[in-house]
């Protein structure tokens, strides 16, 4: 499978699985528990297949690395937008009704993915990309939020290594700084976008750029 089919599949599968219960349970997006970033699953899904049916005539902006910006701040919860999701989600109250919608409407993106072809050019946010630019981009999208997804649920299963490890290369892209050799991808995703503060022995390890963390992607 290729990285975005691999990675998507591999998050709504997990989704799919855990029990009620774990829907009420904090996840690693701040200010959101489970159920709250499934449903957010939901609407990226929605962005996908509208993205994907939104073909562009003009050369590409931007590429997987430069589609998303960088800042320094981590967000607190209290964005207008991240209020709406949860709204949102509390309103399906049975997670059920949850997973069927992020089942459906998921399944669909997943399907428009392997059906279009990598090379045409997709507009989104007032930028062009190609279509494997795109998909290349959310592969991180994916990854990040299955490390979220399973923040506080040990017995979940972690995304799978390819995917990991096609999202360090791309946010060390993105920051144009590489995490050391000897750490592993799920760390250098956790540290190096905020979601886990490094140990005393990790910032020796990450060095100067220990001093630069986080790189806040969106």
């Amino acid at each position: 499978m290729d990285p975005f089919s691999l990675s998507w599949t591999a998050l709504r599968e997990t989704a799919a699985a855990l029990p009620d219960p774990d829907f009420a349970r904090p996840s690693g997006c701040t200010g959101w528990l489970v159920r709250d970033l499934v449903c957010h699953l939901v609407v990226d899904a929605q962005d996908v297949l509208i993205t994907l049916v939104t073909p562009a005539d003009t050369p590409p902006t931007r590429d997987a690395a430069t589609y998303w910006t960088v800042t320094h701040t981590p967000p607190t919860g209290d964005d207008p937008l991240d209020a709406l999701t949860v709204r949102l989600a509390a309103a399906y109250e049975d997670p059920a009704l949850l997973k069927f919608h992020l089942d459906d409407v998921g399944s669909a993106a997943g399907r428009a993915a392997r059906l279009a072809d990598p090379a045409t050019r997709v507009a989104t946010q007032d930028m062009v990309l190609t279509t494997a630019d795109y998909l290349s981009a959310y592969v991180l999208e994916w990854t990040l939020h299955h490390l979220d997804l399973v923040a506080h649920l040990p017995d979940a299963p972690s995304p799978p290594a390819e995917g990991l490890a096609h999202s360090r290369a791309l946010l060390e892209r993105i920051t144009g700084e590489p995490f050391p050799a000897g750490m592993s991808d799920t760390d250098a995703l956790l540290l190096g976008t905020g979601r886990r503060t490094p140990t005393g022995g990790e910032r020796a390890q990450l060095g100067t750029l220990a001093d630069r963390l986080p790189f806040v992607i969106g």
